[in-house]
Parts: C-alpha cells; structure tokens; sequence
C-alpha cells in the first residue's frame, strides 16, 4: 500500500515583512550620516561695511584658507604656495566655472596673500572672491 505525501516542501522566501526591514535601514542611515562640510584652517576673518553674497552653486566653489601663520588650505587639502598654480589649473580644468573663494586671515601677511592672488593668476583661475564678514550695524 502507497501512502501519499500530505504536506509539501516550499522553498519560497517570505517577503511579508521586507518594507519594515527597508524602512529601519533607510532611517538608521539617515540618523546616523553626516554631512561634509568644509572646515579648512582656523580663520578669523576680517570686516566688511558692505558684502555681497556669491550667487554660485557651491558645487563650482573652490575654498581657499590662508592662516596668519602662512598655512594655504584648498578645499581642506594643506598645501605649499608653490603648489597653488598645479592645484587650481587642474580644479579650472575639470570645472570652467570654478570661482574661488579666498578666506583669508585678518592678521595674514598681505605679502602671501598678493603671491597666492599672483599663482591664481598664472593658473588662469581669474575669478575671486574676498570673503570677509559682515560688521556690525552701528546705531
């Protein structure tokens, strides 16, 4: 006599609760990333009576540090003045609308910053833009 199987074996995945599994993933994600955001060198920079905000995408920013103790940082990468020119010329390259974003020590040299402006010049890097902050309205 022949006995018949009664239950059959399913090789099947359950994928009832693959969205939950999804959803907690796509928010520990979101808690725990964090953004980049340019830190660059420790600069206090210097007042302005009249400033005027950059009205470029920040993807086409090249940020530019000089410290008062001569250190030059672009884009948070510390590098030599003489390094300037190579630096910028392959950032204009790759970006023709690169605008650089020069922040600069109040206490910082007005020699380097005239050389640096000299290397961005040679790198064909022409527009630059002299950050600075805002005074404080007098009443």
């Amino acid at each position: 006599m022949k006995f018949k199987k009664k239950t059959k074996i399913v090789a099947e995945i359950p994928t009832a609760s693959m969205p939950d599994i999804i959803f907690m993933l796509l928010i520990f994600f979101m808690v725990t990333t964090v953004l980049r955001t340019y830190e660059g060198l420790n600069v206090f920079l210097p007042q302005a009576k009249k400033i005027q905000k950059l009205e470029v995408t920040k993807r086409h920013i090249a940020h530019v540090f000089v410290s008062k103790d001569g250190l030059i940082s672009i884009d948070d990468k510390i590098i030599l003045k003489e390094h300037v020119d190579r630096v910028m010329r392959i950032k204009r390259t790759a970006d023709p609308k690169l605008v650089i974003s020069l922040k600069a020590d109040k206490d910082a040299s007005m020699e380097l910053i005239s050389e640096i402006h000299t290397e961005l010049r040679e790198a064909d890097a022409l527009k630059v833009n002299y950050s600075s902050k805002s005074k404080a309205p007098q009443s």
